[in-house]
């Protein structure tokens, strides 16, 4: 294009990108199953409101380093920051196919809780936040940052998409979190329950949403390199 202006046709792409990551990484189970352990313990909600807040600093700082690196101005398409990026995605996708593929046929085992699980109650608010940047699922992050370098910042919709990501990736914690500290007592019953359920079916549930998405950015960056 004149003046070498990436085409803007691309947003909407950008925008459904974002949607899946973010309802990916908000739909992991790891986190989830680790958040509720924290918000059922001594203090947990200030735990919980460490690892929530903590969680979205890290989301928000990944995207702050990409804006940096853009200065908020996607790449012309098919140049070699673009194409960087889109393979960084493609390398993203094929290694959660690989993943997914991999953990689907390994024989089903008992979960032994983590040993972090057993001093939950004393845990501190900074090993409650440190929780969060250990359990980021970084190869869904990573795949969010190799998008948001299309972000044009100088549009609207695009800062709306950023934080609607953000908001997205986080909403199950930000929901738990509301729910307990508005209903206590019916909280801890429904999200033992859930937790009980995210462990009984952790693998498949790895397993489901690394193919999915997997196959998703395979197929999307794929596109992108040819077209």
């Amino acid at each position: 294009m004149p003046g070498g202006v990436p085409d803007r046709g691309s947003a909407d792409p950008v925008v459904l990108d974002l949607i899946v990551i973010g309802a990916a990484i908000t739909l992991g189970p790891l986190h989830n199953s680790a958040f509720i352990l924290l918000l059922s313990s001594r203090r947990g909600v200030r735990k919980g409101l460490a690892f929530l807040l903590s969680w979205l600093a890290n989301l928000v700082a990944v995207i702050a380093c990409v804006v940096l690196l853009t200065g908020g101005t996607p790449p012309v398409h098919h140049s070699a920051p673009s194409t960087a990026a889109v393979a960084a995605k493609l390398a993203i996708g094929v290694g959660l196919v690989v993943f997914g593929g991999y953990r689907s046929r390994r024989p089903p085992r008992p979960h032994q809780p983590p040993r972090w699980t057993e001093r939950v109650d004393d845990a501190s608010l900074g090993t409650a936040a440190g929780l969060a940047w250990l359990l980021q699922p970084w190869a869904m992050v990573g795949a969010g940052a190799a998008t948001v370098v299309d972000a044009d910042l100088s549009a609207a919709d695009d800062w709306l998409a950023l934080s609607g990501y953000c908001l997205l990736a986080t909403l199950s914690l930000l929901v738990m979190e509301l729910y307990t500290v508005w209903a206590p007592g019916a909280a801890h019953a429904r999200l033992e329950a859930l937790r009980t359920w995210l462990e009984e079916h952790q693998d498949q549930l790895i397993v489901t949403l690394s193919l999915l998405v997997g196959l998703y950015l395979t197929a999307r960056s794929i596109y992108e390199l040819v077209t």
